[in-house]
């Protein structure tokens, strides 16, 4: 396991949340959080995400799939994607996914939070995952505003405390928060926040090289009641078999789809 210890933040993540507390400070300037819990608290109850997952591995007897709308990466650029988001929604929705993962981050990977707003509201019973670089609480009400069920929280990017005061914060406005990890020692601090879900990041943050070894060597360390996600770098029907065997719940999945020629 020793390959999975290490403490050491990756620079583009560093560099990443930088950015993103200076642009939280720019969009509080423009909409206060009074706003924000407002509009939260005028939408209708978020599609549950979990019980989305459970419903459609059980149906199809294998992982289900959380399809992303996913336009550039730091470590690909643009992917020149000509298809917009709320038609590539339409894709995944009528193809069988079970929760759609939206890319807000318009630096790093060209998304916005109003492809969120827009595909949650054109798709009210399909939960979508927030997927961002999340710190602040004014970032858990601006997904749920915009129609989020759930939102990510990286775990090497935050304290066990701040993990557990925003998945309480999450529970508290009827989100759920998808925790992501991607060594031992992330891994035991989002088991100290009893989460509902966790998620395993096959890429390697230092370098970007991925490899399905860490969902596999993560995954006999979560326990069973806990659902299971394995993330980045699955491409093939043999590697969602491998997933599947080892127990995972569901898959995310974004390069691959959107990079496809034939993406249903």
């Amino acid at each position: 396991m020793k390959p999975f210890m290490t403490k050491q933040k990756p620079a583009i993540l560093e560099e990443i949340f930088a950015q993103k507390k200076r642009e939280v400070q720019w969009r509080k300037a423009k909409a206060p959080l009074g706003i924000l819990i407002e509009q939260a608290q005028e939408l209708l109850p978020a599609p549950d995400f979990c019980n989305a997952i459970r419903n459609t591995q059980n149906k199809h007897q294998s992982p289900a799939l959380i399809a992303e709308i996913k336009y550039a990466s730091p470590a690909k650029g643009n992917f020149n994607l000509a298809i917009p988001p709320l038609e590539l929604a339409e894709l995944y929705v009528k193809n069988g996914a079970a929760a759609i993962s939206v890319l807000t981050d318009e630096t790093y990977f060209h998304g916005h939070l109003d492809n969120l707003r827009q595909i949650s509201s054109h798709f009210p019973n399909v939960p979508t995952l927030c997927k961002d670089f999340i710190f602040d609480p004014y970032q858990i009400y601006e997904a749920r505003a915009a129609g989020a069920s759930a939102v990510l929280l990286i775990a090497s990017m935050l304290s066990e405390k701040e993990l557990n005061t925003l998945q309480q914060l999450c529970r508290d406005i009827g989100l759920t928060a998808l925790i992501e990890v991607h060594n031992v020692l992330e891994l035991e601090k989002a088991l100290s926040c009893n989460p509902a879900i966790i998620g395993i990041n096959n890429r390697n943050l230092h370098d970007f090289s991925v490899s399905l070894d860490t969902c596999m060597q993560l995954r006999p360390y979560i326990p069973p009641d806990i659902m299971t996600v394995a993330e980045s770098g699955i491409k093939s029907v043999a590697e969602v078999k491998q997933l599947a065997r080892a127990g995972f719940d569901a898959i995310l999945v974004g390069e691959a789809l959107v990079t496809e020629a034939n993406i249903g």
